[in-house]
Formats: C-alpha cells, sequence, structure tokens
C-alpha cells in the first residue's frame, strides 16, 4: 500500500477546495463571455465578477469598488507601492528588513530611481521597531508599506497600531499592507487599520493560482502601470481571469464560513508540532513568536549543526512536503534576509525548515511528522562534519 503524502508547505500554495473547482467550472463551459462584451454572455461574466467583488470586499470591511482584481499578491504589491511612488512622484518610502521579495524588490527599484528609504529594523521574534517607523515619518514620507504575517516566520505585526501611527504622523502618508499570508487567517479590517492599500492572493487560500486582489481606498491615487481597456476602474488594463476571480471569491467565502473552526484547529496542530519539536530535539530554535502573535499555520525552526536542503530532501522521500523558506526563494542557496534581520548567525540559518499547515491539515499527520522527524535529525547530525559531537 502506497504512503499517504503529507503535505506542509501551504505558505508556497495551498490545494483548491472541491468547492471553489465545482464553482469555477462552468466559467470555461458554459459562462465564457468576455465581461466587457454587451451581450448576454459578457452581462453573465461581468456580474459573476461583480459579485466576487462584493464578497472579497466584505472579508475586509471594505466597499465593492475598492477592490481591483490581479494576477496575485506580486501584482498587487507592485501596483501599489510602483503605483503609489508614481503618482506621488518623489519622497520617503519606510518599509521593514523582513518583507517578501514582491516588496523587497520592487522598493529596492525605487531607492534605484531616486526615492529616499528607509527599513525599519526588527527584534529577534520579527517585530517592528514601532519608535523607529515614528521618527522615520516625515513631511516627506509618501508610503509605509508593511507585511502583516510574515511568510518565513509567521510574526503578526500589528497593523492597527501601525496604521494609527502612520496617519497621526502624517495623514497624506499611504499605508500599505501586504497580507498575501494573514488573509483570511487574521481578522482584517481596513478601516480600523487606516489601510490605503492591501495585497491578497488566491493561491495561498484554496483558490486557484494566478488571481489576486488589491484593496484601494477610495481618493487614493495611483499610476496606471499596465496600459489598455478600461478594466478594474483604469488601474489594470487586460481581460479579466473570470474563472479565477470567481474561484478566489469563493475560497474567501468558504474560509470566513468557518474561521474560527479553521484557525483555532491550525492553532492547535501548530503548537503541537512546535512543542513536540523542542522537546524531543535538542539544539533547536523557533523562529518567530509563539501564540497569538504568530500565524495560525506557521511553524519554522532552525536546526543546528544540519542543512535545511537534507532534511527537506529527508523528509521528501517520507512523503512529507516542507519549505526551506519562502518558496519565492526557496532554491536560492544565500541565507533568508528574514532570518539575517532577526539577527540569526548564517550557519544557523542554513538549518531552517518551515512546514506550514492548511484546513486540512490533520492531527495523524502530525503526530506522523513529530514520530519521523526527529530520526531524520538524529541521522543526519551523525553526519555532520559541523556536529560539536563529532
Amino acid at each position: 500500500m502506497a504512503k499517504k503524502s503529507i503535505y506542509l508547505d501551504n505558505s508556497a500554495t495551498t490545494r483548491v477546495a472541491d468547492e471553489v473547482v465545482a464553482a469555477i467550472l462552468p466559467y470555461f463551459t458554459e459562462n465564457y463571455g468576455n465581461p466587457s462584451s454587451l451581450h448576454e454572455f459578457g452581462r453573465n461574466a461581468k456580474a459573476a465578477i461583480d459579485n466576487a467583488r462584493k464578497t472579497i470586499a466584505k472579508t475586509i470591511n471594505a466597499r465593492d469598488e475598492e477592490i481591483i482584481f490581479t494576477s496575485g499578491g506580486t501584482e498587487s504589491d507592485n501596483i501599489a507601492i510602483f503605483g503609489a511612488a508614481k503618482a506621488r512622484g518623489a519622497g520617503r518610502i519606510i518599509t521593514t528588513k523582513i518583507e517578501h521579495p514582491a516588496v523587497k524588490n520592487t522598493v529596492k527599484e525605487l531607492e534605484n530611481e531616486g526615492f529616499d528609504v528607509v527599513r525599519l529594523d526588527v527584534d529577534k521574534e520579527g517585530f517592528v521597531n514601532l519608535e523607529q517607523l515614528e521618527s522615520a515619518i516625515t513631511d516627506t514620507t509618501i508610503l509605509v508599506s508593511i507585511i502583516h504575517a510574515n511568510n518565513e516566520i509567521g510574526t503578526i505585526q500589528d497593523i492597527e497600531k501601525i496604521g494609527n501611527i502612520v496617519k497621526s504622523k502624517n495623514p497624506n502618508t499611504y499605508f500599505h499592507v501586504d497580507s498575501v499570508q494573514s488573509y483570511t487567517k487574521i481578522p482584517i479590517d481596513v478601516d480600523a487599520a487606516k489601510v490605503d492599500l492591501l495585497s491578497m492572493a488566491s493561491h495561498k487560500i484554496h483558490g486557484p493560482k494566478g488571481v489576486g486582489a488589491l484593496y484601494v481606498r477610495d481618493g487614493t491615487r495611483l499610476s496606471t502601470l499596465q496600459l489598455g481597456g478600461p478594466q478594474e476602474k483604469n488601474k489594470r488594463a487586460g481581460t479579466e481571469n473570470v474563472p479565477g476571480i470567481v474561484g478566489f471569491a469563493k475560497a474567501a467565502e468558504i474560509n470566513m464560513a468557518d474561521f474560527y473552526k479553521h484557525t483555532e484547529k491550525m492553532t492547535h496542530l501548530r503548537d503541537k508540532l512546535i512543542a513536540n519539536i523542542e522537546e524531543k530535539i535538542p539544539d533547536v530554535i523557533l523562529n518567530g513568536p509563539k501564540g497569538d502573535k504568530r500565524n495560525p499555520n506557521n511553524v519554522n525552526f532552525s536546526f543546528k549543526y544540519i542543512e535545511g536542503e537534507s532534511i527537506l530532501l529527508h523528509l521528501d522521500l517520507e512523503g512529507i512536503a516542507v519549505s526551506t523558506g519562502s518558496a519565492c526563494s526557496s532554491k536560492n542557496l544565500k541565507p533568508s534576509h528574514v532570518l539575517a534581520a532577526i539577527g540569526l548567525p548564517v550557519d544557523v540559518s542554513h538549518g531552517s525548515i518551515r512546514f506550514t499547515l492548511s484546513r486540512y491539515t490533520t492531527e495523524e499527520e502530525i503526530n506522523q511528522v513529530i514520530n519521523i522527524l526527529p530520526g531524520i535529525i538524529e541521522k543526519l547530525r551523525a553526519l555532520s562534519p559541523l556536529n560539536k559531537s563529532n
């Protein structure tokens, strides 16, 4: 009998929910019109997008017209940051040292173009230095971009506190939040947090790949980056991905319908995995905080004296899928910039593994990982020239 695979790389991508697949299929074979067309096929497609926009807006306490559909989190981040910067022309951009590459590299490009960039420090658990943020905001600050839940170590920033600091220091500064990892896992209220721009992605929440959304507060000025037709409020030209948008909205609807049930389950399994790794395996470091300030699905450990890639490959042989860091950079052997920012030494950061759970992760699967992992670590350490006992 073939062993059952265990998928614990849900921050990279998730399986598409069965209900989502069912919702999408008619938009390939029956309701396949172009939303810009005036005939019935087009009207049906446009109605589907309008309904999806309502669904996504409701999840973050926004208005329908403030939601722009995109190809995913990276494009949402790019539209928000490039669009805001180009619309304002010049000034200071504040971000952190632990952003996802979609923000990190976009801000770097703007810095190369002459924008003044401040990168905030974080503490050993990945929390932003709020005093540094407050002092960095000046009358020339045009944008603050902060990741909500870190994609590698799961640290949840207090975006309500940050938003209030930003707006009290300079009401004209736009506040952008990358919520790709937190969306539908952590409550988000864009009004309470005074957020102007917020990025979301479908494939992180059991929706299809290739679709996402950007919340743009009414009155926020963005330069248009993609020219063509008038789609998405003239902010994102091109025929909309109707099946993807429908699937994204269905996934959001499913997650929000049983929000507390699935987040509490993930939190329980997350904490069980953390406790057992700390108890059964010596010389480990949990990267990021414990408790309610950690994303419900995230576990990230550094295992001293061994390489994360070796752990990943041995787990893969056992049918367990994990990551050595962000999926967007896991093939890059350079040390994680996130782990460097929290002060982890290079040799220790190379031994990091990220386990990320989903609504479909079971207790049985976590128990299996707990049973298998200590033996793998012991075996690899016995072979490692880095091991202090060798």
